[in-house]
């Protein structure tokens, strides 16, 4: 598909430092291969380290917190304007066109999500009971691109939104949502303190060479269902403390 009405910004990872930089509870960490962050007070959510390792064409994103990674969930609200999302979030400077959005279209993450009023994995039937529209407060993938709003606050990201009419490219995966997301149906592996998903790549260089950080977050719907439809709320803990995405694939 091409753009219609749609343009993007080329945002760069300084934009996406600026944007987070002005959320809370922001942890200092060192900076060299994979990330080691100090301790917060978040357990499930408070990183210890992460990194990306690769393998053959699959990439995996690791990260362990000092809690039972995925123990917490949102609290269900029976609706979905107004819910909330828990993520463990890698974001990268890898660009969106890598896994099949525009070139450009902001800051490309690999998320692993849970929330329970709504499902966005349309494809795939994570409990195994026949429906798949019922999972969501399961812990699952989504490759998301990042983008900053002040209507989501001052300095806020958002998941960026799709005009109305627009056709951007998109990968074959994406569930549907007015949002730049892709429901991929990579699944998280939790074990203890740690949490994993395994990627393939067509160009896994591309991956190895890229910088990535650590975050853990709160999103929240937009009560009228209107755009900003998905903001950052809320940030847990940051790897590396100051959002430079200084970590670096195999190291």
């Amino acid at each position: 598909m091409t753009p219609n009405r749609f343009h993007f910004q080329n945002l760069s990872a300084c934009t996406l430092v600026a944007a987070l930089m002005a959320l809370p509870a922001l942890a200092d960490g060192t900076h060299t291969g994979g990330i080691t962050a100090t301790a917060g007070d978040a357990a499930p959510f408070d990183i210890v380290h992460t990194r990306i390792t690769t393998e053959g064409r699959v990439a995996t994103f690791h990260m362990a917190v000092s809690g039972r990674a995925g123990e917490s969930h949102p609290a269900a609200t029976g609706a979905l304007a107004g819910s909330e999302v828990f993520a463990y979030v890698w974001p990268t400077t890898l660009d969106a066109a890598t896994v099949g959005f525009e070139a450009g279209a902001g800051i490309l993450a690999m998320v692993a999500t849970a929330h329970p009023d709504f499902d966005d994995t349309p494809l795939f039937d994570e409990n195994g009971d026949g429906d798949r529209a019922n999972d969501g407060d399961l812990w699952h993938s989504h490759w998301v691109v990042l983008g900053p709003d002040e209507a989501c606050g001052v300095g806020a990201l958002k998941v960026i939104d799709i005009p109305e009419g627009a056709t951007p490219a998109l990968p074959l995966t994406w569930p549907g949502l007015p949002l730049l997301i892709d429901s991929p149906g990579w699944g998280p592996v939790i074990a203890g303190e740690t949490i994993e998903i395994a990627v393939p790549f067509d160009d896994i260089g591309a991956v190895e060479a890229a910088g990535f950080d650590g975050v853990t977050a709160g999103l929240r719907v937009n009560a009228n269902l209107h755009a900003p439809l998905l903001c950052v709320v809320n940030v847990f803990d940051v790897a590396s403390g100051d959002l430079s995405l200084p970590g670096r694939v195999n190291q």
